[in-house]
């Protein structure tokens, strides 16, 4: 069981680390929120949406996105629509303003553009279902068990860390000039994998 626990949360740290979507928005969170815990729901939103994720390539449900085109096609123009709107959201978003006014996401938009990053994101599915789902398949019983539950646990660590270093930053930042060059690069990140994802869409 120690060799699937540690193959399962290599595994996860390997998926998760990079500069991604969902990484971007719960940084953002982290940092434009006022206290830690007005960010919490953007952290356990994204965090429960890797557990049904991961839990449904481990039970080999998710393969239906890969064995119907038009529900892969689907998923994609939905993304980049989405992803579309969340970069300009965020480009426009003035951490000056927001400091003064003592606003931010409310709990409602959170939820929603947490969901949204992270089950409207085509490449976190297809990553979920061909990287820890096939690999999953090397275990049974307890193994798998012990396997899938270092996976998910790697995932809510890291968003929890992701959200505390966002909001180190942010605090660090009266101003408000370092989150509005983080808002910028947040949003260009988001459009780079927009174009990215059109690219894809007009080869399938």
């Amino acid at each position: 069981m120690l060799q699937a626990s540690i193959h399962g949360a290599i595994l996860a740290l390997g998926l998760i680390l990079p500069l991604g979507v969902q990484n971007v928005f719960i940084f953002n969170q982290g940092a434009t929120q006022k206290t830690f815990f007005r960010a919490l729901p953007a952290v356990i939103t994204a965090s429960l949406c890797d557990t049904l994720l991961i839990l449904l390539a481990v039970l080999g449900v998710s393969v239906i996105v890969l064995t119907f085109a038009w529900l892969k096609v689907t998923i994609y123009i939905i993304g980049v629509l989405f992803l579309g709107y969340m970069g300009w959201v965020i480009w426009r978003t003035d951490p000056s303003v927001q400091s003064r006014t003592d606003e931010g996401m409310s709990i409602k938009k959170q939820v929603a553009f947490a969901a949204s990053v992270s089950l409207l994101n085509p490449h976190a599915i297809m990553d979920t279902i061909g990287v820890i789902g096939t690999n999953s398949l090397s275990y049974t019983g307890e193994e798998k068990v012990m396997f899938s539950i270092m996976t998910i646990l790697v995932s809510w660590i890291w968003f929890l860390l992701l959200a505390v270093a966002g909001r180190n930053i942010g605090k660090l930042d009266a101003t408000g000039q370092w989150m509005r060059r983080i808002n910028v690069l947040s949003a260009i990140i988001i459009w780079g994998v927009a174009f990215y994802m059109i690219r894809q869409l007009l080869h399938m």
